[in-house]
């Protein structure tokens, strides 16, 4: 297994994250990226014949509610805290020209 993780990798990584590493968290980076990719090939060798594939550990079913309005329609309500308003809409001052 041994992966091995280039400068180069590492330098792109870094790029990708935004980040600035000293030689120090280059080197430290690319062990700790290497330890993960062992880990993931060590996952790979487990025999997983007969277990069922599963999106959640736990039994998770979708909760639809059904869709109700319960405030109705408070336009005029909402309207009469504007400064101004027209044809039912807030009127805002321009942004720009």
């Amino acid at each position: 297994m041994a992966n091995i993780i280039s400068d180069e990798t590492i330098e792109y990584v870094g790029i990708l994250a935004k980040l600035e590493l000293s030689d120090e968290e280059k080197e430290r980076a690319k062990s700790d990226m290497g330890r993960m990719l062992d880990y993931i090939d060590k996952l790979g060798e487990l025999d997983t014949t007969g277990v069922e594939p599963m999106s959640h550990v736990f039994p998770v079913q979708n909760v639809f509610r059904e869709d109700m309005v319960i405030n109705g329609d408070t336009r005029e309500e909402l309207l009469s805290n504007a400064p101004q308003h027209k044809d039912g809409m807030f009127m805002a001052p321009k942004t720009f020209d």
